[in-house]
Protein backbone atom coordinates (compact mmCIF):
# COMPACT_ATOMS: atom_id res chain seq x y z
CA UNK A 1 0.00 0.00 0.00
CA UNK A 2 2.99 2.28 0.94
CA UNK A 3 4.72 1.55 -2.33
CA UNK A 4 1.66 3.27 -4.10
CA UNK A 5 2.93 7.18 -2.84
CA UNK A 6 5.54 9.05 -4.04
CA UNK A 7 6.75 11.27 -0.68
CA UNK A 8 7.11 9.45 2.98
CA UNK A 9 7.25 12.83 5.12
CA UNK A 10 7.73 12.63 9.06
CA UNK A 11 7.07 15.26 11.84
CA UNK A 12 7.91 14.73 15.56
CA UNK A 13 6.09 14.06 18.42
CA UNK A 14 7.82 16.21 21.62
CA UNK A 15 8.25 16.21 25.21
CA UNK A 16 9.21 19.17 27.17
CA UNK A 17 11.66 18.67 29.63
CA UNK A 18 10.90 21.85 31.52
CA UNK A 19 9.65 25.35 31.14
CA UNK A 20 5.50 24.86 31.22
CA UNK A 21 3.33 27.01 30.14
CA UNK A 22 5.38 29.69 29.63
CA UNK A 23 5.80 29.53 25.86
CA UNK A 24 2.94 32.03 25.08
CA UNK A 25 4.14 34.43 27.98
CA UNK A 26 7.40 34.84 25.40
CA UNK A 27 9.45 32.92 27.79
CA UNK A 28 12.16 30.02 26.67
CA UNK A 29 11.14 26.46 26.65
CA UNK A 30 13.25 23.28 26.77
CA UNK A 31 11.63 20.55 24.39
CA UNK A 32 13.07 17.63 22.87
CA UNK A 33 11.35 16.56 19.29
CA UNK A 34 10.48 12.26 19.93
CA UNK A 35 10.98 9.21 17.64
CA UNK A 36 7.43 9.18 18.29
CA UNK A 37 6.01 10.77 15.27
CA UNK A 38 2.67 11.43 12.83
CA UNK A 39 3.96 10.01 9.38
CA UNK A 40 2.05 10.84 5.95
CA UNK A 41 2.52 8.66 2.90
CA UNK A 42 1.74 11.39 -0.03
CA UNK A 43 1.07 11.88 -3.80
CA UNK A 44 -0.51 14.07 -6.02
CA UNK A 45 -3.55 12.85 -7.44
CA UNK A 46 -4.57 15.81 -10.40
CA UNK A 47 -7.78 16.74 -8.69
CA UNK A 48 -9.08 19.47 -6.80
CA UNK A 49 -9.31 17.18 -3.35
CA UNK A 50 -6.79 16.25 -0.62
CA UNK A 51 -7.88 12.23 0.54
CA UNK A 52 -7.17 11.17 3.88
CA UNK A 53 -7.25 7.93 5.34
CA UNK A 54 -5.61 6.29 8.23
CA UNK A 55 -3.31 3.19 8.95
CA UNK A 56 -5.16 3.04 12.63
CA UNK A 57 -8.97 3.90 11.70
CA UNK A 58 -11.59 2.84 9.14
CA UNK A 59 -12.47 6.29 8.16
CA UNK A 60 -11.82 8.13 4.90
CA UNK A 61 -12.14 12.36 4.47
CA UNK A 62 -12.22 13.87 1.30
CA UNK A 63 -11.58 18.16 1.61
CA UNK A 64 -12.15 20.00 -1.22
CA UNK A 65 -9.39 22.73 -1.69
CA UNK A 66 -10.95 25.21 -2.52
CA UNK A 67 -13.52 25.07 0.21
CA UNK A 68 -11.02 23.94 3.26
CA UNK A 69 -12.88 25.94 6.04
CA UNK A 70 -16.25 24.38 6.02
CA UNK A 71 -13.92 21.07 7.70
CA UNK A 72 -13.66 22.81 11.37
CA UNK A 73 -16.06 20.46 12.78
CA UNK A 74 -15.10 17.47 11.52
CA UNK A 75 -13.53 14.48 13.88
CA UNK A 76 -10.99 13.18 11.93
CA UNK A 77 -9.40 15.27 9.34
CA UNK A 78 -10.17 19.06 10.84
CA UNK A 79 -6.34 19.23 12.11
CA UNK A 80 -5.56 18.76 8.24
CA UNK A 81 -8.00 20.81 6.55
CA UNK A 82 -6.74 23.54 9.21
CA UNK A 83 -3.12 23.44 8.54
CA UNK A 84 -3.86 23.24 4.55
CA UNK A 85 -6.25 26.26 4.90
CA UNK A 86 -3.44 28.16 7.04
CA UNK A 87 -0.67 26.76 4.19
CA UNK A 88 -2.73 28.28 1.45
CA UNK A 89 -3.64 31.37 3.02
CA UNK A 90 0.04 32.22 3.03
CA UNK A 91 0.36 32.11 -0.42
CA UNK A 92 1.30 28.68 -1.09
CA UNK A 93 0.38 26.09 -3.62
CA UNK A 94 -2.05 23.21 -1.96
CA UNK A 95 -2.75 20.39 -4.38
CA UNK A 96 -4.59 18.02 -5.00
CA UNK A 97 -3.42 14.58 -3.10
CA UNK A 98 -4.01 11.61 -1.52
CA UNK A 99 -2.54 11.25 2.21
CA UNK A 100 -1.91 8.46 4.36
CA UNK A 101 -1.57 9.18 7.61
CA UNK A 102 0.17 6.92 10.63
CA UNK A 103 0.56 8.10 13.69
CA UNK A 104 2.75 6.83 16.60
CA UNK A 105 2.06 9.77 18.78
CA UNK A 106 -0.11 8.99 21.22
CA UNK A 107 -3.51 10.72 21.45
CA UNK A 108 -4.56 13.30 24.34
CA UNK A 109 -0.96 12.03 25.87
CA UNK A 110 0.61 15.37 26.37
CA UNK A 111 3.26 14.94 23.29
CA UNK A 112 1.66 16.74 20.74
CA UNK A 113 0.31 14.63 18.26
CA UNK A 114 -1.97 17.56 17.05
CA UNK A 115 1.22 19.14 16.44
CA UNK A 116 3.15 16.69 14.75
CA UNK A 117 -0.45 16.28 12.55
CA UNK A 118 -0.04 20.28 11.44
CA UNK A 119 3.13 20.25 10.61
CA UNK A 120 3.29 16.50 8.72
CA UNK A 121 0.60 17.60 6.70
CA UNK A 122 1.85 20.69 5.86
CA UNK A 123 5.68 19.17 5.09
CA UNK A 124 3.46 17.28 2.80
CA UNK A 125 1.65 19.47 1.18
CA UNK A 126 5.01 21.19 -0.21
CA UNK A 127 6.60 17.99 -1.09
CA UNK A 128 3.52 17.28 -3.63
CA UNK A 129 3.68 20.81 -4.82
CA UNK A 130 7.80 20.54 -5.40
CA UNK A 131 8.26 23.38 -2.50
CA UNK A 132 11.11 23.24 -0.17
CA UNK A 133 9.54 23.15 3.40
CA UNK A 134 11.01 26.51 5.95
CA UNK A 135 10.52 24.40 9.23
CA UNK A 136 10.18 27.94 11.02
CA UNK A 137 7.50 29.16 8.65
CA UNK A 138 5.95 25.16 8.96
CA UNK A 139 5.54 25.44 12.22
CA UNK A 140 3.95 28.67 12.86
CA UNK A 141 1.18 28.07 10.52
CA UNK A 142 0.61 24.83 11.98
CA UNK A 143 0.58 26.93 15.41
CA UNK A 144 -2.16 29.46 13.46
CA UNK A 145 -4.29 26.54 12.35
CA UNK A 146 -4.16 25.26 16.16
CA UNK A 147 -5.56 28.54 17.32
CA UNK A 148 -7.93 29.32 14.72
CA UNK A 149 -9.00 25.81 13.54
CA UNK A 150 -8.84 23.96 16.67
CA UNK A 151 -9.62 26.61 18.94
CA UNK A 152 -6.28 25.99 21.22
CA UNK A 153 -4.98 29.19 21.62
CA UNK A 154 -1.41 28.09 22.43
CA UNK A 155 2.33 29.11 22.09
CA UNK A 156 4.95 27.83 19.28
CA UNK A 157 6.61 25.19 21.21
CA UNK A 158 4.96 22.33 20.34
CA UNK A 159 5.17 23.50 16.60
CA UNK A 160 8.78 24.59 16.76
CA UNK A 161 9.54 21.28 18.03
CA UNK A 162 8.06 19.12 15.80
CA UNK A 163 9.22 20.97 12.57
CA UNK A 164 12.80 22.00 14.12
CA UNK A 165 13.93 18.79 16.31
CA UNK A 166 17.30 17.84 16.64
CA UNK A 167 18.64 14.25 16.79
CA UNK A 168 20.10 13.81 20.14
CA UNK A 169 19.32 17.47 21.25
CA UNK A 170 16.92 19.62 23.55
CA UNK A 171 16.26 23.36 21.80
CA UNK A 172 16.55 26.00 24.27
CA UNK A 173 13.74 28.11 22.27
CA UNK A 174 13.35 31.58 22.79
CA UNK A 175 9.53 31.76 22.32
CA UNK A 176 9.45 35.44 21.74
CA UNK A 177 12.29 35.60 19.33
CA UNK A 178 12.17 32.45 18.08
CA UNK A 179 15.82 32.15 18.68
CA UNK A 180 17.20 28.32 19.05
CA UNK A 181 19.59 26.96 20.73
CA UNK A 182 20.68 22.94 20.49
CA UNK A 183 21.60 21.68 23.97
CA UNK A 184 22.98 18.06 23.43
CA UNK A 185 20.96 15.46 25.18
CA UNK A 186 23.82 14.07 27.48
CA UNK A 187 22.36 12.58 31.10
CA UNK A 188 25.34 10.20 32.16
CA UNK A 189 24.07 7.11 34.44
CA UNK A 190 20.37 8.50 33.74
CA UNK A 191 17.46 8.25 31.29
CA UNK A 192 14.67 10.16 30.72
CA UNK A 193 11.33 8.08 31.10
CA UNK A 194 8.19 8.85 29.92
CA UNK A 195 4.80 7.58 31.47
CA UNK A 196 1.34 7.92 30.17
CA UNK A 197 -1.38 8.37 32.95
CA UNK A 198 -4.02 7.64 30.72
CA UNK A 199 -6.95 9.68 31.83
CA UNK A 200 -8.29 11.01 28.53
CA UNK A 201 -8.17 14.87 28.64
CA UNK A 202 -8.92 17.67 25.74
CA UNK A 203 -7.25 21.01 25.76
CA UNK A 204 -9.70 22.91 24.21
CA UNK A 205 -12.64 21.19 26.82
CA UNK A 206 -9.68 22.26 29.71
CA UNK A 207 -8.74 25.50 31.43
CA UNK A 208 -5.85 25.98 28.89
CA UNK A 209 -7.38 29.06 27.43
CA UNK A 210 -8.17 30.18 30.62
CA UNK A 211 -5.00 29.73 32.03
CA UNK A 212 -3.62 31.87 28.68
CA UNK A 213 -6.00 34.98 29.61
CA UNK A 214 -5.20 34.85 33.33
CA UNK A 215 -1.57 35.53 32.09
CA UNK A 216 -2.63 38.28 29.93
CA UNK A 217 -4.23 39.72 33.21
CA UNK A 218 -1.18 39.77 34.79
CA UNK A 219 0.23 40.90 32.08
CA UNK A 220 -1.50 44.20 31.82
CA UNK A 221 -1.96 44.99 35.09
CA UNK A 222 2.52 44.47 35.79
CA UNK A 223 2.79 46.96 32.85
CA UNK A 224 1.65 49.91 35.05
CA UNK A 225 4.53 49.53 36.75
CA UNK A 226 7.17 48.49 34.65
CA UNK A 227 8.42 48.03 31.05
CA UNK A 228 7.89 44.39 30.52
CA UNK A 229 6.66 43.52 26.74
CA UNK A 230 5.53 39.85 28.11
CA UNK A 231 5.52 38.27 31.44
CA UNK A 232 8.74 36.90 30.60
CA UNK A 233 10.90 39.76 31.00
CA UNK A 234 9.94 40.31 34.47
CA UNK A 235 12.65 38.99 36.70
CA UNK A 236 11.80 37.02 40.62
CA UNK A 237 12.76 40.27 42.02
CA UNK A 238 10.98 42.42 40.38
CA UNK A 239 7.82 40.43 40.50
CA UNK A 240 8.52 40.23 44.19
CA UNK A 241 8.24 44.24 44.60
CA UNK A 242 4.87 44.42 41.73
CA UNK A 243 3.33 40.98 43.09
CA UNK A 244 0.84 43.01 45.65
CA UNK A 245 -1.27 44.69 42.72
CA UNK A 246 -2.51 41.50 41.01
CA UNK A 247 -5.74 39.44 42.63
CA UNK A 248 -4.53 36.24 44.51
CA UNK A 249 -5.44 33.96 41.59
CA UNK A 250 -3.58 36.04 39.05
CA UNK A 251 -0.38 36.81 41.31
CA UNK A 252 -0.28 32.50 41.72
CA UNK A 253 -0.36 32.40 37.80
CA UNK A 254 2.26 34.75 37.17
CA UNK A 255 4.48 33.72 39.74
CA UNK A 256 4.47 30.62 38.11
CA UNK A 257 5.66 31.90 35.36
CA UNK A 258 8.40 33.87 36.25
CA UNK A 259 9.92 31.78 38.73
CA UNK A 260 9.67 28.14 35.64
CA UNK A 261 11.77 30.89 33.48
CA UNK A 262 14.15 30.56 35.94
CA UNK A 263 13.88 27.23 36.43
CA UNK A 264 14.43 26.34 32.71
CA UNK A 265 17.66 28.60 32.67
CA UNK A 266 19.08 26.59 35.74
CA UNK A 267 17.86 23.29 33.30
CA UNK A 268 19.30 24.20 30.37
CA UNK A 269 23.04 24.51 32.67
CA UNK A 270 22.19 21.72 34.25
CA UNK A 271 22.03 19.38 31.60
CA UNK A 272 25.43 21.11 30.16
CA UNK A 273 27.40 20.21 32.91
CA UNK A 274 26.00 16.74 33.58
CA UNK A 275 24.47 17.85 36.74
CA UNK A 276 21.44 15.51 37.29
CA UNK A 277 20.43 15.61 40.32
CA UNK A 278 19.97 19.49 39.97
CA UNK A 279 18.02 18.94 36.77
CA UNK A 280 15.97 16.24 38.93
CA UNK A 281 15.49 19.02 41.92
CA UNK A 282 14.03 21.55 38.85
CA UNK A 283 12.19 18.47 37.55
CA UNK A 284 9.87 18.14 40.77
CA UNK A 285 10.06 22.10 41.74
CA UNK A 286 8.39 22.51 38.42
CA UNK A 287 6.07 19.82 38.69
CA UNK A 288 4.91 21.44 42.04
CA UNK A 289 4.21 24.76 41.15
CA UNK A 290 2.17 23.83 37.99
CA UNK A 291 0.08 22.01 40.78
CA UNK A 292 0.18 24.08 43.71
CA UNK A 293 0.41 27.78 41.53
CA UNK A 294 -0.72 27.45 37.92
CA UNK A 295 -3.66 24.17 38.68
CA UNK A 296 -3.04 22.02 35.86
CA UNK A 297 -2.33 19.02 37.17
CA UNK A 298 -5.11 16.92 38.66
CA UNK A 299 -5.50 13.99 40.70
CA UNK A 300 -4.24 11.51 38.27
CA UNK A 301 -0.98 13.56 37.00
CA UNK A 302 -0.38 13.89 40.70
CA UNK A 303 -0.36 10.50 41.49
CA UNK A 304 1.78 9.73 38.62
CA UNK A 305 4.70 12.15 39.21
CA UNK A 306 4.57 11.24 43.11
CA UNK A 307 5.28 7.80 42.73
CA UNK A 308 8.27 8.61 40.40
CA UNK A 309 9.26 10.65 43.37
CA UNK A 310 8.97 8.23 45.68
CA UNK A 311 11.56 5.53 43.51
CA UNK A 312 15.32 6.15 45.45
CA UNK A 313 16.76 5.51 41.59
CA UNK A 314 14.32 8.94 40.29
CA UNK A 315 16.36 11.92 40.48
CA UNK A 316 12.96 14.21 39.43
CA UNK A 317 9.67 13.96 37.66
CA UNK A 318 7.04 16.56 36.33
CA UNK A 319 3.99 16.39 33.93
CA UNK A 320 4.58 17.77 30.68
CA UNK A 321 2.69 19.23 27.97
CA UNK A 322 -0.63 21.36 28.91
CA UNK A 323 -1.88 19.38 31.76
CA UNK A 324 -5.75 17.87 32.73
CA UNK A 325 -4.24 14.52 31.69
CA UNK A 326 -1.03 13.13 29.86
CA UNK A 327 2.55 12.25 30.46
CA UNK A 328 4.96 12.67 33.40
CA UNK A 329 9.09 13.08 32.56
CA UNK A 330 10.93 11.18 34.88
CA UNK A 331 14.87 11.30 35.17
CA UNK A 332 16.01 7.77 36.39
CA UNK A 333 18.88 6.14 36.62
CA UNK A 334 19.38 3.41 33.61
CA UNK A 335 20.33 0.44 35.45
CA UNK A 336 16.99 1.16 37.69
CA UNK A 337 14.81 1.84 35.03
CA UNK A 338 12.53 -1.95 34.93
CA UNK A 339 12.80 -1.53 38.41
CA UNK A 340 11.12 1.79 38.52
CA UNK A 341 8.51 1.18 36.02
CA UNK A 342 6.89 -1.39 38.03
CA UNK A 343 7.31 0.52 40.89
CA UNK A 344 5.31 3.29 39.60
CA UNK A 345 2.87 1.11 37.68
CA UNK A 346 1.86 -0.40 40.89
CA UNK A 347 2.14 3.00 42.69
CA UNK A 348 -0.28 4.20 40.19
CA UNK A 349 -2.78 1.85 40.06
CA UNK A 350 -3.51 1.70 43.37
CA UNK A 351 -3.88 5.37 43.62
CA UNK A 352 -5.83 6.09 41.19
CA UNK A 353 -7.01 2.81 39.00
CA UNK A 354 -5.81 3.75 35.90
CA UNK A 355 -3.11 1.67 34.30
CA UNK A 356 -0.07 3.53 33.26
CA UNK A 357 1.59 2.96 30.28
CA UNK A 358 5.63 4.05 29.32
CA UNK A 359 7.46 4.93 26.56
CA UNK A 360 10.59 4.12 24.98
CA UNK A 361 11.63 7.28 22.63
CA UNK A 362 14.74 8.47 21.59
CA UNK A 363 15.11 12.25 21.18
CA UNK A 364 14.77 12.82 17.29
CA UNK A 365 14.93 14.99 14.01
CA UNK A 366 12.01 17.22 13.50
CA UNK A 367 10.54 17.41 9.70
CA UNK A 368 11.76 14.80 7.62
CA UNK A 369 11.25 14.44 3.93
CA UNK A 370 12.25 10.86 1.54
CA UNK A 371 11.21 10.49 -1.92
CA UNK A 372 9.84 6.95 -2.47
Amino acid sequence: MKELYDYKVTAAGRVNVIGEHVDYCGGKVFPAALSMKNTVYVRANGTDKINLSWTTLPDKVSLDINNLERYKSLKYGNYQAGSALTWQRAGHKVLGCDMLMDCTVPFGSGLSSSAAIEVSTIAALCAVAGETCDPVEAALKAQQAEREFAGVNCGIMDQYASACGKKGHAMLLDCKTLDCEYVPVVLGDYAFVIANCNKPHSLVESKYNERRAQTEEALEVLQKHTDITCLADLSAEEFARHAGALSPVIERRARHVVHECVRVREAAQAMQTGDMVLLGKLLNASHESLKELYEVTGKELDALAAAAQSHPACAGSRMTGGGFGGCTISLVKKDCVEDFKAHVAKAYRDATGYTADFYEADISDGITVEKL
